[in-house]
């Protein structure tokens, strides 16, 4: 087979061999996405309706949390209905549409997630300019660009896998149709412009990276030098939760599309791949509520 177009159908990886385990992984998989449903529709309702919690960090909470909604919505349908339905076909094109929507929510996640800690380092650091710094329009500006960002690189990385060649077969060695393990199917010298618009997308995201952590040092710096034993827990039990968030979201994507390609493996890249696109809606509503009532 000499291209996509030759292949009708894709086969995903199936999440049990026996019908018994793949009903089970239906429930669990139903559980998780009602939890991140509830959890972060209770977040929606809550700073859309109520008139206290109308600041930029709820604003960005938000929009975070529709982004989860977003995320656990592509990625798990399908392996809910396959499960149920025991079978593992998708169709080529139809690949399309979960790898654009994933990478557009996972990117405009990430660049919320850098806006929310500059949104606690002004809070903390500057708070008599946080008006300034982050009036509702700044906030609308820095919104607008973060949902853009996700829109253009998920259109970029989708429209550039899918113009690879593909010569390994159509057996797609994941629970959803995820861009590395494309490239895995495709041959190995047509791929370069895929992992060109990678190198670009790993510097800019540790860009990012290092803003969030110099933003960290400088808020853990001004909350130390803070006398107040109450006001220090304050500070910190608004940076936590992110910081919980942040870990966890960066840790498992990093790992899941720069790991070295000899430590793959269908159960290593199924569990990572859980932890970062099923796990986290589920758990962020429960870090972003945990110490903090207003929520």
């Amino acid at each position: 087979m000499s291209n996509g177009s030759s292949i009708p159908q894709c086969l995903l990886l199936p999440l049990a061999d026996t019908r018994v385990l793949q009903l089970w992984h239906f429930w669990l998989f139903r559980g998780i996405s009602l939890a991140a449903l509830l959890g972060n529709s209770l977040i929606n309702t809550s700073t859309a309706c109520d008139q206290h919690p109308h600041t930029p960090r709820y604003f960005f909470l938000l929009s975070l949390s529709l982004l989860d909604l977003g995320c656990i919505s592509t990625t798990v349908p399908k392996s809910k209905a396959n499960s149920l339905w025991d079978s593992r076909d998708i169709s080529y094109t139809a690949c399309a549409a979960p790898i654009f929507f994933l990478h557009f929510f996972l990117v405009a996640e990430f660049y919320f997630l850098t806006i929310m800690s500059y949104d606690r380092y002004v809070a903390i650091c500057k708070p008599l300019h946080y008006g300034s710094l982050l009036g509702s329009r700044a906030c609308v500006h820095m919104a607008a660009a973060a949902w853009g960002a996700g829109f253009l690189t998920a259109l970029l990385h989708t429209a550039n896998t899918f113009s690879l060649p593909l010569c390994r077969g159509n057996a797609v060695e994941q629970f959803f149709c995820e861009i590395p393990q494309f490239l895995k199917l495709s041959r190995s010298h047509s791929y370069l412009r895929e992992v060109g618009l990678f190198v670009i997308a790993v510097c800019v995201t540790f860009g990012c990276f290092v803003f969030i952590v110099g933003s960290y040092v400088q808020i853990f710096r001004a909350v130390l030098r803070i006398p107040s034993e109450q006001r220090c827990h304050k500070a910190f039990s608004t940076c936590l939760p992110h910081l919980a968030m942040l870990s966890l979201f960066v840790s498992t994507s990093a790992f899941a599309y720069l790991k070295p390609p000899t430590i793959s493996s269908p159960p290593l890249d199924l569990v990572v791949s859980v932890l970062y696109s099923v796990v986290p809606p589920a758990v962020n509503p429960l870090i972003c509520s945990l110490r903090n009532q207003e929520l």
